[in-house]
């Protein structure tokens, strides 16, 4: 009876570790996020266990009844499609939920995007700051608002086609000489890290388009 969280590759499959093969290898049920890209990374490394989809169009309905089956006896191993679970992708309600009926968890160590991201930024990262993907809408304002007193360091996921309109929304809130860098298709064969100011960032992309998921990091307000 046990709960795992094992955090997938960003996208080289060498950047899993043994106990992460080992524990799918040996858990009962897998959850994925996505079981067609789940597939992939179990097809390549010769697992073969029941899977099932956990994610955020059906957690609410089905943490209930998995939390149940653990209870019952099982081990799972929950997988997003790739990093850590529970960083910005579904995990937190389950793994809430099992702490609630005295499940054990555990969390294996592993990839997450930010990390590589933030090391390779140049930019400060002693005290940081993690925002992850801000309101589309309903409060995006006022967040950036706040944020522009931000004195650490800060981290921001975005995709690739709202990347140019949320470094504009930086440069409006932050000042277009704030620090700035963007990490995207980490680990994969195109990864690329853009350093400079917001301007210099956005000017960039502005020429050269976007494709990959994204990790901004933001120098904090240094008054």
């Amino acid at each position: 009876m046990k709960l795992f969280l094992v955090p997938s590759p960003l996208g080289n499959l060498q950047d899993i570790t043994l106990r992460a093969i080992s524990t799918l290898k040996e858990c009962d049920l897998i959850l994925a996020e996505d079981t067609r890209t789940s597939g992939v990374l179990l097809r390549h490394f010769g697992i073969s266990r029941p899977i099932t989809p956990y994610h955020s169009h059906n957690e609410h309905r089905v943490t209930a009844h998995l939390v149940q089956q653990l209870r019952g006896g099982m081990t799972m191993a929950l997988l997003t499609d790739a990093g850590t679970p529970g960083v910005s992708d579904p995990g937190y309600l389950l793994v809430r939920a099992c702490i609630q009926a005295g499940i054990p968890v555990e969390c294996l160590p592993g990839p997450s995007a930010f990390l590589p991201a933030l090391a390779g930024s140049g930019i400060p990262m002693n005290r940081f700051c993690f925002e992850g993907f801000l309101p589309l809408k309903k409060g995006r304002a006022t967040l950036l608002k706040q944020l522009a007193l931000e004195s650490r360091t800060m981290v921001f996921y975005e995709s690739p086609l709202r990347l140019p309109a949320t470094l504009r929304d930086f440069e409006g809130c932050f000042g277009p000489q704030r620090a700035c860098s963007v990490a995207r298709e980490l680990t994969k064969v195109h990864e690329e890290h853009v350093r400079g100011t917001i301007r210099e960032v956005l000017d960039h992309f502005t020429k050269t388009g976007v494709r990959g998921e994204c990790v901004i990091i933001v120098g904090g307000n240094p008054e």
